[in-house]
Protein backbone atom coordinates (compact mmCIF):
# COMPACT_ATOMS: atom_id res chain seq x y z
CA UNK A 1 0.00 0.00 0.00
CA UNK A 2 1.39 3.42 -0.98
CA UNK A 3 1.11 5.74 2.04
CA UNK A 4 2.66 9.22 2.19
CA UNK A 5 2.96 11.87 4.87
CA UNK A 6 2.66 15.39 3.49
CA UNK A 7 5.45 17.93 3.91
CA UNK A 8 6.37 21.35 2.57
CA UNK A 9 10.02 20.40 2.32
CA UNK A 10 11.68 18.02 -0.11
CA UNK A 11 15.28 17.54 -1.11
CA UNK A 12 16.03 18.84 -4.63
CA UNK A 13 12.42 19.95 -4.98
CA UNK A 14 10.26 23.03 -4.50
CA UNK A 15 10.60 24.11 -0.88
CA UNK A 16 7.72 26.41 0.04
CA UNK A 17 9.16 27.06 3.50
CA UNK A 18 12.35 28.34 1.92
CA UNK A 19 10.36 30.48 -0.53
CA UNK A 20 8.58 32.08 2.39
CA UNK A 21 5.02 31.49 1.29
CA UNK A 22 2.19 28.98 1.20
CA UNK A 23 0.70 28.02 -2.14
CA UNK A 24 -2.68 29.38 -3.17
CA UNK A 25 -5.42 26.85 -2.54
CA UNK A 26 -6.07 24.98 -5.77
CA UNK A 27 -9.80 25.15 -5.08
CA UNK A 28 -9.53 28.90 -5.81
CA UNK A 29 -8.21 28.15 -9.32
CA UNK A 30 -10.33 27.28 -12.34
CA UNK A 31 -8.94 25.80 -15.52
CA UNK A 32 -10.68 24.64 -18.67
CA UNK A 33 -8.86 22.32 -21.03
CA UNK A 34 -9.87 22.50 -24.69
CA UNK A 35 -9.00 19.68 -27.07
CA UNK A 36 -6.96 20.96 -30.00
CA UNK A 37 -8.55 20.67 -33.45
CA UNK A 38 -7.37 17.65 -35.42
CA UNK A 39 -5.37 19.87 -37.79
CA UNK A 40 -2.98 20.87 -35.00
CA UNK A 41 -3.12 17.81 -32.75
CA UNK A 42 0.41 16.77 -33.75
CA UNK A 43 1.68 20.12 -32.51
CA UNK A 44 -0.49 20.96 -29.49
CA UNK A 45 -1.11 18.70 -26.50
CA UNK A 46 -3.92 20.84 -25.11
CA UNK A 47 -5.37 24.35 -25.20
CA UNK A 48 -6.33 25.87 -21.85
CA UNK A 49 -7.99 28.77 -20.02
CA UNK A 50 -6.75 29.40 -16.44
CA UNK A 51 -8.34 31.79 -13.93
CA UNK A 52 -7.73 32.81 -10.33
CA UNK A 53 -9.33 35.91 -8.83
CA UNK A 54 -7.15 36.14 -5.71
CA UNK A 55 -5.13 39.36 -5.16
CA UNK A 56 -1.93 37.33 -4.73
CA UNK A 57 -1.37 33.98 -6.42
CA UNK A 58 1.46 31.67 -5.41
CA UNK A 59 1.69 28.40 -7.27
CA UNK A 60 4.14 26.01 -8.91
CA UNK A 61 4.35 25.27 -12.63
CA UNK A 62 5.26 21.62 -13.16
CA UNK A 63 8.03 20.62 -15.52
CA UNK A 64 6.47 20.75 -18.96
CA UNK A 65 6.77 21.11 -22.69
CA UNK A 66 6.83 24.58 -24.26
CA UNK A 67 3.80 26.88 -24.14
CA UNK A 68 2.49 29.82 -26.15
CA UNK A 69 0.19 31.94 -23.96
CA UNK A 70 -1.46 35.29 -23.44
CA UNK A 71 -1.87 36.94 -20.03
CA UNK A 72 -4.88 39.28 -20.14
CA UNK A 73 -4.81 39.73 -16.34
CA UNK A 74 -2.07 39.49 -13.75
CA UNK A 75 1.55 40.55 -13.40
CA UNK A 76 4.17 38.36 -11.82
CA UNK A 77 7.28 36.24 -12.16
CA UNK A 78 8.46 32.69 -12.57
CA UNK A 79 11.29 31.79 -10.18
CA UNK A 80 13.76 29.38 -11.77
CA UNK A 81 16.05 26.96 -9.98
CA UNK A 82 19.25 28.70 -11.07
CA UNK A 83 18.11 31.87 -9.29
CA UNK A 84 16.87 34.00 -12.17
CA UNK A 85 13.31 35.30 -12.51
CA UNK A 86 11.31 36.03 -15.67
CA UNK A 87 8.26 38.31 -15.74
CA UNK A 88 5.11 37.27 -17.57
CA UNK A 89 4.76 39.29 -20.78
CA UNK A 90 1.28 39.86 -22.20
CA UNK A 91 2.15 37.43 -24.99
CA UNK A 92 4.75 34.89 -23.95
CA UNK A 93 6.56 31.71 -24.86
CA UNK A 94 7.42 29.44 -21.97
CA UNK A 95 10.30 27.28 -23.10
CA UNK A 96 10.49 23.61 -22.04
CA UNK A 97 10.87 23.36 -18.27
CA UNK A 98 13.28 20.83 -16.79
CA UNK A 99 11.91 21.10 -13.22
CA UNK A 100 8.92 22.54 -11.38
CA UNK A 101 9.19 26.30 -10.82
CA UNK A 102 7.33 28.61 -8.40
CA UNK A 103 5.24 31.49 -9.73
CA UNK A 104 4.17 34.61 -7.81
CA UNK A 105 1.55 36.87 -9.39
CA UNK A 106 -0.44 39.95 -8.41
CA UNK A 107 -3.98 38.95 -9.37
CA UNK A 108 -6.50 38.47 -10.64
CA UNK A 109 -4.61 36.11 -12.92
CA UNK A 110 -5.91 34.78 -16.24
CA UNK A 111 -3.86 32.76 -18.73
CA UNK A 112 -4.97 31.40 -22.12
CA UNK A 113 -2.67 29.30 -24.21
CA UNK A 114 -1.43 26.15 -25.85
CA UNK A 115 0.86 23.45 -24.50
CA UNK A 116 3.09 22.33 -27.35
CA UNK A 117 4.25 18.82 -28.13
CA UNK A 118 8.00 18.41 -28.71
CA UNK A 119 7.25 18.39 -32.45
CA UNK A 120 5.13 21.52 -32.02
CA UNK A 121 7.92 23.28 -30.14
CA UNK A 122 10.42 22.52 -32.90
CA UNK A 123 8.05 23.24 -35.79
CA UNK A 124 6.87 26.56 -34.34
CA UNK A 125 9.96 28.06 -32.73
CA UNK A 126 12.83 26.36 -34.61
CA UNK A 127 14.82 26.72 -31.39
CA UNK A 128 17.13 24.22 -29.71
CA UNK A 129 15.16 23.18 -26.62
CA UNK A 130 18.28 22.43 -24.59
CA UNK A 131 19.81 25.84 -25.25
CA UNK A 132 16.60 27.77 -24.55
CA UNK A 133 15.02 25.77 -21.73
CA UNK A 134 13.71 27.16 -18.43
CA UNK A 135 12.66 30.62 -19.57
CA UNK A 136 9.51 32.73 -19.94
CA UNK A 137 10.12 35.06 -22.87
CA UNK A 138 8.33 37.76 -24.84
CA UNK A 139 6.77 35.80 -27.70
CA UNK A 140 7.66 38.46 -30.27
CA UNK A 141 11.37 37.87 -29.61
CA UNK A 142 10.93 34.31 -30.84
CA UNK A 143 7.97 34.40 -33.23
CA UNK A 144 8.02 37.97 -34.53
CA UNK A 145 5.61 40.90 -34.56
CA UNK A 146 2.61 38.97 -35.90
CA UNK A 147 2.13 37.05 -32.66
CA UNK A 148 2.36 40.29 -30.66
CA UNK A 149 -0.40 41.85 -32.77
CA UNK A 150 -2.59 38.76 -32.37
CA UNK A 151 -1.98 38.54 -28.64
CA UNK A 152 -2.73 42.22 -28.09
CA UNK A 153 -5.99 41.88 -30.03
CA UNK A 154 -7.06 38.74 -28.15
CA UNK A 155 -6.24 40.27 -24.76
CA UNK A 156 -8.28 43.38 -25.59
CA UNK A 157 -11.29 41.39 -26.80
CA UNK A 158 -11.14 39.07 -23.79
CA UNK A 159 -11.04 42.01 -21.36
CA UNK A 160 -14.00 43.60 -23.17
CA UNK A 161 -15.94 40.30 -23.03
CA UNK A 162 -15.99 40.20 -26.82
CA UNK A 163 -14.20 36.83 -26.91
CA UNK A 164 -14.39 33.96 -24.45
CA UNK A 165 -11.37 32.13 -23.11
CA UNK A 166 -12.25 29.18 -25.33
CA UNK A 167 -12.43 31.38 -28.42
CA UNK A 168 -9.08 32.97 -27.60
CA UNK A 169 -7.48 29.56 -27.03
CA UNK A 170 -8.78 28.30 -30.37
CA UNK A 171 -7.45 31.45 -32.05
CA UNK A 172 -4.02 30.74 -30.58
CA UNK A 173 -4.29 27.20 -31.89
CA UNK A 174 -5.27 28.48 -35.33
CA UNK A 175 -2.25 30.79 -35.32
CA UNK A 176 0.04 27.87 -34.46
CA UNK A 177 -1.44 25.90 -37.36
CA UNK A 178 -0.51 28.67 -39.80
CA UNK A 179 3.03 29.07 -38.46
CA UNK A 180 4.41 25.55 -37.99
CA UNK A 181 6.98 24.48 -40.57
CA UNK A 182 8.11 20.95 -41.36
CA UNK A 183 11.30 19.78 -39.69
CA UNK A 184 13.78 17.20 -40.95
CA UNK A 185 11.68 14.06 -41.53
CA UNK A 186 14.22 11.76 -39.87
CA UNK A 187 14.26 14.05 -36.85
CA UNK A 188 10.46 13.97 -36.73
CA UNK A 189 10.64 10.17 -36.78
CA UNK A 190 13.09 10.24 -33.86
CA UNK A 191 10.72 12.43 -31.83
CA UNK A 192 8.03 9.77 -32.31
CA UNK A 193 10.48 7.04 -31.29
CA UNK A 194 11.48 8.93 -28.14
CA UNK A 195 7.81 9.51 -27.25
CA UNK A 196 7.07 5.81 -27.68
CA UNK A 197 10.11 4.89 -25.60
CA UNK A 198 9.14 7.27 -22.79
CA UNK A 199 5.61 5.88 -22.73
CA UNK A 200 6.70 2.26 -22.66
CA UNK A 201 7.63 2.15 -18.97
CA UNK A 202 8.22 4.28 -15.90
CA UNK A 203 11.86 3.21 -16.17
CA UNK A 204 12.58 2.76 -19.90
CA UNK A 205 15.92 1.21 -20.81
CA UNK A 206 18.25 3.40 -22.89
CA UNK A 207 19.29 0.31 -24.85
CA UNK A 208 15.69 -0.03 -26.06
CA UNK A 209 15.72 3.53 -27.38
CA UNK A 210 19.01 3.00 -29.18
CA UNK A 211 17.70 -0.17 -30.79
CA UNK A 212 14.62 1.69 -32.07
CA UNK A 213 16.43 4.80 -33.33
CA UNK A 214 18.10 5.08 -36.72
CA UNK A 215 21.00 6.99 -35.19
CA UNK A 216 24.15 6.39 -33.19
CA UNK A 217 24.08 6.79 -29.41
CA UNK A 218 25.86 10.14 -29.67
CA UNK A 219 23.36 11.40 -32.25
CA UNK A 220 20.40 10.20 -30.17
CA UNK A 221 21.78 12.08 -27.15
CA UNK A 222 22.32 15.25 -29.19
CA UNK A 223 18.97 15.22 -30.99
CA UNK A 224 16.95 14.35 -27.89
CA UNK A 225 18.38 17.37 -26.11
CA UNK A 226 17.70 19.51 -29.18
CA UNK A 227 14.00 18.60 -29.35
CA UNK A 228 13.13 17.77 -25.73
CA UNK A 229 15.59 19.92 -23.79
CA UNK A 230 17.20 17.03 -21.88
CA UNK A 231 19.31 13.96 -22.49
CA UNK A 232 17.37 10.68 -22.82
CA UNK A 233 18.25 9.60 -19.26
CA UNK A 234 17.23 12.94 -17.74
CA UNK A 235 14.09 13.03 -19.88
CA UNK A 236 13.07 9.56 -18.68
CA UNK A 237 13.55 10.72 -15.08
CA UNK A 238 11.31 13.76 -15.68
CA UNK A 239 8.50 11.76 -17.27
CA UNK A 240 8.77 9.01 -14.68
CA UNK A 241 7.91 11.62 -12.04
CA UNK A 242 5.12 13.18 -14.11
CA UNK A 243 3.52 9.82 -14.85
CA UNK A 244 3.92 8.65 -11.26
CA UNK A 245 2.19 11.85 -10.14
CA UNK A 246 -0.64 11.13 -12.57
CA UNK A 247 -1.03 7.64 -11.09
CA UNK A 248 -1.01 8.97 -7.54
CA UNK A 249 -3.67 11.57 -8.32
CA UNK A 250 -6.15 8.72 -8.95
CA UNK A 251 -8.62 8.09 -6.07
CA UNK A 252 -7.35 4.51 -5.84
CA UNK A 253 -4.42 2.61 -7.30
CA UNK A 254 -4.73 -0.78 -8.95
CA UNK A 255 -2.28 -3.46 -7.76
CA UNK A 256 -0.62 -3.24 -11.19
CA UNK A 257 0.02 0.50 -10.86
CA UNK A 258 1.27 0.07 -7.28
CA UNK A 259 3.67 -2.62 -8.41
CA UNK A 260 4.93 -0.47 -11.28
CA UNK A 261 5.53 2.47 -8.94
CA UNK A 262 7.34 0.24 -6.46
CA UNK A 263 9.69 -1.00 -9.15
CA UNK A 264 10.36 2.46 -10.62
CA UNK A 265 11.85 4.10 -7.51
CA UNK A 266 14.41 3.04 -4.90
CA UNK A 267 11.96 3.71 -2.07
CA UNK A 268 9.12 6.04 -1.09
CA UNK A 269 11.41 8.91 -0.05
CA UNK A 270 13.05 8.77 -3.48
CA UNK A 271 9.61 8.94 -5.13
CA UNK A 272 8.60 11.90 -2.97
CA UNK A 273 11.77 13.83 -3.87
CA UNK A 274 11.39 13.15 -7.58
CA UNK A 275 7.72 14.09 -7.75
CA UNK A 276 8.34 17.25 -5.76
CA UNK A 277 11.24 18.20 -8.05
CA UNK A 278 9.30 17.83 -11.30
CA UNK A 279 5.68 18.43 -10.25
CA UNK A 280 6.12 20.80 -7.32
CA UNK A 281 3.86 18.90 -4.92
CA UNK A 282 4.40 16.04 -2.52
CA UNK A 283 2.41 12.88 -3.31
CA UNK A 284 -0.03 13.41 -0.43
CA UNK A 285 -1.11 16.70 -2.01
CA UNK A 286 -1.73 15.07 -5.36
CA UNK A 287 -4.76 13.30 -3.86
CA UNK A 288 -6.24 16.48 -2.39
CA UNK A 289 -9.90 16.50 -3.52
CA UNK A 290 -9.80 20.31 -3.46
CA UNK A 291 -7.05 20.44 -6.10
CA UNK A 292 -8.87 20.00 -9.42
CA UNK A 293 -6.39 22.22 -11.28
CA UNK A 294 -3.32 20.18 -10.43
CA UNK A 295 -5.13 16.88 -10.93
CA UNK A 296 -6.21 17.95 -14.41
CA UNK A 297 -2.82 19.37 -15.31
CA UNK A 298 -1.03 16.07 -14.67
CA UNK A 299 -3.81 13.84 -15.98
CA UNK A 300 -2.68 11.11 -18.39
CA UNK A 301 -4.59 12.72 -21.27
CA UNK A 302 -2.30 15.74 -20.92
CA UNK A 303 0.73 13.52 -21.40
CA UNK A 304 -0.81 12.52 -24.71
CA UNK A 305 2.46 12.78 -26.63
CA UNK A 306 3.63 9.70 -24.73
CA UNK A 307 0.68 7.63 -25.81
CA UNK A 308 -0.49 7.65 -22.18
Amino acid sequence: MVDFQDSNRAENGVDTDELGFELTESSLITVDYIAPPAAISDYVTTLYHFRCEEPKIRDVQPSSVGHLAIFPYGKGEVHFRDGHKDPNHEVAVMTPLTTANPIVVDGPFHVIGAALTPLGWASLTRLHAGEHRDRLRDASEILGDEVAVLGKELNAKYRANEKSGRECALAIGEYIGTQVKPINSRHADLIKVVNTWLGSSLNPDLADLLSMAAYSERQVQRLTERYFGLSPQALARKYRALRAAAYLSFPTLTPEFEAELGEAFFDQSHMIREINRFVGRTPARLRDPDSPFLSEMIAPKNLRELGS
